[in-house]
């Protein structure tokens, strides 16, 4: 009997030492040792500006077949799948957002990584959005060792996402299953390569440049729905048109607005920039119609930098969507709604660049301020998950992990960056305690960021550098019943958040860097 309770102790001992050691390597930090604390200011007043863009869309290897129309590939459901390697299993591009399962069939229009690179001598640094719908910290340190072989001169790069949920999944948590990682290291490898190739491009393609900025805040609010109280939206356009100082032809232009590219919806599994495709490739080609130009582009590299989207900012398929040249109404999710939505961000778009309204600056300083901060993972799935490795996720310290806050500006310009989705009214103010909520407080993140952004125009990048999920006032979170807004279920958001601790820390943090930047 003592040789069986010593056999089962050390059993139970080897278990659980193999379970701490398992956790131990599961936890690592990826890159021990990094840290972010840049505050810059340059000397020089001409500023050199590049743009590129590098095609990422993925190979769909096998193809298979959703009998019954489910958008969710499941053999016992009957679906089928061509084994074009042999290997006796379905070899999936698995899409992002809404469920598991989501199996591409197509590639309806392309994905991008876009770069923007800024150079005014002794400070230099670079803008990637790629078409995917987050990437975590620790691939983007990954894909900046990979731009400091090509491109060592640059002092800092952002990469954001366009949270497109018609994409790969390049965070692990859209898989065949709720219990298996979605991502193919072979093409987060890809993805990472296309980066750097476009920062590198857009270095080589630098032309001493001039800046116009504009914004139109009201036409575009019908494009966008909240979908969680308060009704607080980021439905402001703020542009930066760049042009070559001396041909005056366009580089490349920002056009930040706030908005989930999920108008395809959960049915779709193609994959798919979204409206973001169209509204790009009008914005920079205009619309040709039997061999006529029906509207004129801009030219050179259309960049979409989407804002504060958390709430939820999305364009449901409750709402319509009217193309505003043919006046034709849409509202089912389809391709020709996103055709529609793009037609209607480009109209607006371009006259707001044609508007003579815009401020045009020629020589001027860039500033940085750049940091890297700790938040606290609360969320018991993610912290499961994490240790399943459906996230391959390093942590700084016990249930922290690393991430990043960001501004810069030029001119009479700030630009903004955290790193997840942050709900509006933490931006533009807003935020209440309504009954219910689960700590019973006043709002903590005051004041509101807008209000402290330096510069006459204000942009702001949610995805940046890192994707932690939704960012809500503690003042609004909601777990535990009573529900807040007479609502009968829990809110979307909390579920998605690393926890109540996420926003205050992320509002601090911003003030902070923004209170330092010269």
């Amino acid at each position: 009997m003592k040789k069986i309770l010593l056999f089962l102790f050390s059993l139970i001992a080897i278990l659980v030492l193999a379970a701490w050691l398992f956790s131990l390597y599961q936890f690592r930090d990826r890159h021990k040792g990094y840290w972010i604390d840049l505050n810059l200011q340059s000397s020089q007043n001409d500023i050199l500006s590049g743009f590129s863009k590098v095609e990422i869309s993925p190979e769909i290897p096998e193809t298979w077949i959703d009998a019954n129309g489910d958008a969710r590939y499941n053999s016992e459901d009957g679906d089928t799948y061509s084994d074009a390697n042999g290997n006796g299993k379905f070899d999936g591009v698995w899409l992002a957002g809404f469920h598991t399962g989501r199996a591409a069939q197509a590639v309806l229009d392309p994905l991008w990584a876009r770069a923007m690179v800024l150079d005014a001598g002794d400070v230099q640094i670079a803008l990637v959005v790629i078409d995917m719908i987050g990437f975590g910290n620790d691939e983007v340190i990954a894909s900046r060792k990979l731009i400091q072989e090509t491109n060592p001169e640059l002092d800092y790069v952002i990469i954001t996402s366009t949270h497109v949920h018609s994409s790969p999944d390049l965070m692990g948590m859209w898989g065949a299953s709720q219990y298996e990682r979605g991502v193919d290291p072979a093409y987060l490898y890809q993805v990472q390569k296309g980066i750097q190739k476009a920062v590198s491009q857009a270095s080589e393609n630098k032309r001493k440049a001039v800046f116009r900025f504009s914004e139109e805040q009201e036409k575009l609010k019908p494009l966008v729905g909240d979908t969680r109280d308060p009704q607080v939206l980021d439905a402001g356009l703020k542009l930066m048109q760049v042009l070559d100082a001396e041909t005056n032809e366009t580089l490349g232009t920002i056009m930040n607005w706030g908005n989930h590219p999920e108008t395809l919806w959960l049915e779709n599994i193609e994959v798919s920039s979204d409206f973001a495709h169209h509204w790009r490739e009008i914005v920079e080609n205009g619309i040709v119609e039997k061999d006529s130009v029906f509207v004129e582009g801009v030219g050179g590299v259309a960049i979409f930098l989407n804002g504060a989207i958390g709430g939820l900012m999305t364009t449901h398929p409750s709402m319509e969507v009217i193309d505003p040249f043919s006046k034709e109404k849409f509202q089912k999710q389809n391709p020709e709604k996103i055709i529609a939505q793009g037609r209607a961000l480009a109209k607006v778009t371009l006259e707001t660049l044609r508007d003579s309204s815009y401020l045009e600056v020629g020589k001027s300083n860039l500033a940085v301020r750049a940091e890297t901060i700790e938040l606290k993972m609360d969320n018991k799935l993610f912290h499961l998950a994490a240790y399943l490795g459906i996230f391959d996720r390093g942590f700084t310290k016990w249930k922290h992990i690393r991430s990043e806050v960001s501004a810069w500006k030029l001119g009479p310009a700030t630009f903004v960056h955290v790193p997840g989705e942050l709900y509006p009214e933490i931006l533009h103010g807003g935020i209440e305690s309504p009954a219910g909520g689960d700590f019973g407080i006043q709002p903590l993140e005051v004041p509101a960021l807008q209000t402290q952004i330096p510069g006459q125009f204000k942009f702001f990048a949610g995805m940046s550098n890192d994707m932690v999920g939704y960012i809500i006032p503690k003042s609004q979170w909601d777990v535990e019943p009573p529900f807040t807004y007479k609502n009968k279920n829990r809110p979307y958001g909390e579920i998605n958040s690393l926890g109540p601790e996420t926003a205050p820390k992320i509002h601090s943090s911003v003030l902070k860097i923004l209170k330092e930047l010269k």
